[in-house]
């Protein structure tokens, strides 16, 4: 049908107002920091590696105000309340939260369990509100899963180094419902990549 159309244009004056096809509006990419469990640590390093960054998520144990404050510097942030973040000025940070990104939505919360398998009230919240992506923390393990569509990303620990986990954080990059994922070790000569991109249209 296309052609069709295409083809009965044939000599028509397309510099005419009438016949102009409209605009098509491209948004630019949506970047996105992904950090958790700081436990007091504001990590320099991630100033350079969220450089550039639209918004900023961290998924709790934030445990010092100082944290967010210097990461306000970079981007926006949002932020949920950990299980050591009952501290003043962060007590009053939400257990969870839904992030719109683009075309999607993104649901922050600190403990999810385990993506296979989530905590009741996590499952249940995903099954309400059926976010494309969910952005947790708390085990320090950084790593990505696809679990029935939805993708799980944990950036792990960019707080003190704790047994032989790697400290470490991430970017996301939103462009319609193609989502790139990107983890880095907080290495000491500076962020290193932990594997290969994630690519995936959700």
């Amino acid at each position: 049908m296309e052609m069709k159309r295409r083809s009965s244009m044939k000599g028509a004056d397309t510099t005419h107002p009438e016949h102009a096809r409209p605009a098509r509006v491209t948004l630019p990419p949506v970047l996105v920091g992904l950090v958790s469990d700081s436990h007091g640590l504001a990590d320099p390093a991630l100033t350079g590696l969220f450089e550039g960054c639209d918004l900023i998520l961290h998924a709790g144990d934030v445990v010092k105000p100082a944290v967010l404050t210097a990461l306000e510097q970079v981007a926006r942030v949002k932020a949920v309340r950990g299980n050591n973040d009952e501290v003043p000025g962060l007590e009053r940070l939400p257990e969870h939260r839904l992030v719109p990104l683009e075309e999607l939505t993104a649901y922050l919360v600190h403990d999810v369990g385990s993506p296979g398998r989530p905590h009741p009230s996590v499952g249940k919240a995903i099954r309400r509100l059926q976010p494309a992506l969910v952005i947790h923390g708390h085990s320090h393990r950084p790593g990505t899963a696809l679990v029935d569509g939805i993708l799980f990303v944990n950036p792990g620990s960019a707080g003190p180094r704790r047994f032989d986990l790697p400290r470490s954080a991430g970017r996301l990059r939103v462009e319609g419902r193609l989502v790139v994922v990107e983890l880095f070790e907080l290495a000491e000569g500076g962020p290193r990549a932990l594997g290969r991109a994630l690519e995936v249209e959700l």
